[in-house]
């Protein structure tokens, strides 16, 4: 499994938001770089956004969901196109970040 997965559930529809785009990113002095990318899947989840043998260095990370996209495809008028959660690792162990998505708002958490 990947060190950092995610899960993203449309709080408006009560369903999984599918064709998400993802983009795990580091920070660097000039903003944010890209270390993968990935779309949701039909449960709303990116398994493989890195390889398992891949284990990021304990620091700040950001998710960067591109959800414009998603709420266009249903012709729905949203607030944010993108959003950003920033967060830090501690150690080499799973990191679970997920999304509760409406609209108009959201709320994360750090999952299992």
């Amino acid at each position: 499994m990947s060190q950092i997965t995610t899960h993203i559930l449309d709080t408006s529809i009560g369903k999984p938001a599918a064709g998400v785009g993802i983009h795990l990113q580091k920070p660097t002095k000039d903003g944010w770089e890209n270390i993968a990318s990935g779309i949701t899947n039909r449960d709303g989840r990116i398994t493989n956004l890195l390889q398992p043998e891949v284990l990021l260095h304990p620091g700040v990370y950001s998710m960067l969901f591109d959800v414009a996209d998603y709420f266009s495809n249903q012709q729905i008028i949203s607030f944010y196109p993108s959003i950003r959660i920033e967060f830090e690792t501690f150690d080499q162990e799973h990191y679970h970040i997920p999304l509760l998505l409406n609209p108009f708002g959201y709320s994360t958490y750090r999952g299992n």
